[in-house]
């Protein structure tokens, strides 16, 4: 996401700015609020608040999250990590819901600035451009990756291995009885699937909220 994209941005400046042609780089990098308002969109989308990244937002500061929330009259808390950021996150998430308020809250003002870190974007800028991408269990998202802009095609791996549609996470195969897309959009919770805990397990993960260690799926099978 647009936390690691700032290093890969910076490998690619650097390489082209020493004539490095022996390097090439296979991007896989997502970003978080065209997913948002995918799931926002979405006519049965059931989600009512989200608890914003804070490292994405360290990045790329607040003002995409603030179109989001008037956007979708969603709050948008950004939190930390430590349990007391999540904590506090949920509670003014669930004060702006019965308020009737939807804004964007910064909670971990420690890290994140109003305008995020505007070296690491202007590199990225310079490097990337959004591009139309699948994520398993939705679909494809508009504008919701990066590729490389046409200053640094020569650095992309897939020109030089022919591999990109093989790469494609929309190649990757999810199995079918996965309900990933469904525990991603809020319409069911992952000990609703048949699977949870069973065939789909962290060493045997069926969909990417089993794979990732933050993954709902993950969460519900480590916590109870």
């Amino acid at each position: 996401f647009e936390t690691t994209a700032p290093a890969t941005a910076m490998a690619l400046w650097t390489a082209k700015r020493n004539g490095i042609s022996n390097f090439s780089v296979l991007l896989s990098h997502f970003l978080v609020p065209p997913a948002i308002s995918a799931i926002a969109e979405d006519r049965e989308n059931r989600v009512q608040g989200f608890l914003a990244p804070g490292h994405v937002c360290a990045i790329t500061g607040l003002e995409a999250y603030t179109a989001l929330s008037q956007t979708y009259r969603m709050p948008m808390v950004i939190t930390g990590f430590e349990p007391v950021d999540i904590l506090q996150g949920i509670l003014r998430c669930v004060t702006q819901l019965e308020r009737g308020e939807a804004s964007t809250d910064n909670q971990y003002r420690r890290v994140v600035a109003d305008k995020g870190n505007t070296a690491a974007q202007q590199i990225m800028d310079a490097v990337f451009q959004t591009s139309d991408q699948a994520w398993r269990g939705i679909g494809i998202i508009k504008n919701s990756g990066l590729q490389l802009s046409n200053d640094y095609h020569q650095y992309d791996a897939t020109a030089l291995t022919h591999s990109a549609s093989s790469r494609s996470p929309a190649n990757i195969p999810v199995q079918q009885s996965c309900i990933s897309g469904d525990i991603l959009r809020g319409l069911k919770k992952p000990p609703q699937c048949p699977h949870f805990g069973k065939s789909c397990r962290p060493e045997h993960p069926l969909g990417a909220p089993m794979v990732s260690s933050e993954g709902a799926c993950a969460a519900y099978f480590h916590y109870q």
